[in-house]
């Protein structure tokens, strides 16, 4: 089966303590490595977790608060440090390209790297997209510009029946045309129906990355039907109130919006220090959307599980 596999380096909120870093999270889809936001600790975070720097190509940044980009610079002189070639491409707001780009002119003007910033913007768009996975953002409702992201994978090829194939004499040159859903003609006319051949393909994983953001329908819209959402649950019920001031998230909310858009799993991250216990807010969320768990730095999740 395919690899796509999300990688926990940092789940805390503004403040670092010493359970929990601020946001950072790399996915890994067939290899190809993903970050989404970078506060400080994420090139630590890629060491323990053992990502290889060489392999992330892209870094997606959801909003230019300091818990979610502080550690950009010091990730990408790293990078230079260890010679990292190709192209690397921040997906960023603009003020963020601005600031970092001067940053990094200063302080890392020696780059092994072709470095790119695409600018983004509240409007939900398609900013990446390959052969295996589409990348959109979409709004959510925070104190400043702030995007999520949505990871769909596109459709997967069907599995060949190798027995059937050659019980019917199938050419290797029609094999691709059979992954693709199409049915085999012999060379005498007669059809052989495509699911006598091959076996259902491996399901397509979406996968929506929400923080920072309070209770929204918007992002209920955005990520209907969604396998696996992660929902900030900065949190927990008795601060209700800091959460609606600061345009954060309780856990149970993170837990309605997993129900209401119909997700199949809910991660829950972007605590803030003052709790020690997360699984009091995996238990809030769970009253919303039992299928719940709570992240915690290093962990490595089956997106396809």
């Amino acid at each position: 089966m395919d690899i796509l596999e999300l990688n926990i380096l940092g789940c805390g909120s503004a403040k670092s303590t010493l359970q929990h870093l601020p946001s950072c999270q790399v996915l890994n889809v067939r290899g190809n490595l993903m970050m989404i936001d970078c506060g400080e600790g994420a090139q630590l975070g890629m060491h323990r977790n053992h990502l290889k720097f060489s392999r992330l190509r892209n870094i997606f940044i959801s909003h230019l608060h300091g818990d979610h980009c502080f550690g950009l610079l010091g990730l990408l002189s790293t990078m230079a440090l260890h010679n990292i070639g190709g192209t690397i491409t921040v997906h960023i707001f603009k003020d963020g390209a601005e600031l970092f780009g001067r940053m990094l002119d200063f302080f890392c003007r020696e780059r092994s790297f072709d470095l790119q910033f695409n600018i983004i913007d509240t409007h939900k768009a398609v900013i990446y997209e390959d052969n295996a996975i589409t990348v959109t953002t979409f709004p959510v409702t925070h104190r400043v510009p702030c995007v999520g992201f949505l990871f769909q994978e596109k459709p997967k090829l069907r599995h060949i029946n190798s027995w059937a194939c050659q019980q019917h004499q199938v050419p290797q040159y029609a094999m691709h045309s059979l992954q693709q859903g199409k049915d085999y003609v012999t060379p005498s006319g007669v059809v052989i129906p495509n699911a006598e051949l091959t076996t259902d393909a491996y399901p397509a994983i979406s996968y929506a990355y929400c923080s920072d953001t309070k209770y929204s329908k918007r992002v209920i819209n955005a990520v209907q039907g969604v396998d696996w959402i992660y929902h900030e649950a900065t949190y927990g019920d008795e601060n209700m109130k800091n959460a609606t001031k600061r345009y954060h998230s309780t856990a149970r909310q993170a837990g309605m919006v997993a129900r209401e858009a119909g997700a199949k799993r809910l991660i829950l991250g972007h605590y803030s220090s003052r709790y020690q216990d997360i699984g009091l807010l995996e238990k809030e969320a769970q009253t919303e959307f039992p299928n719940t768990i709570a992240a915690t730095e290093g962990m490595k999740i089956d997106l396809t599980r």
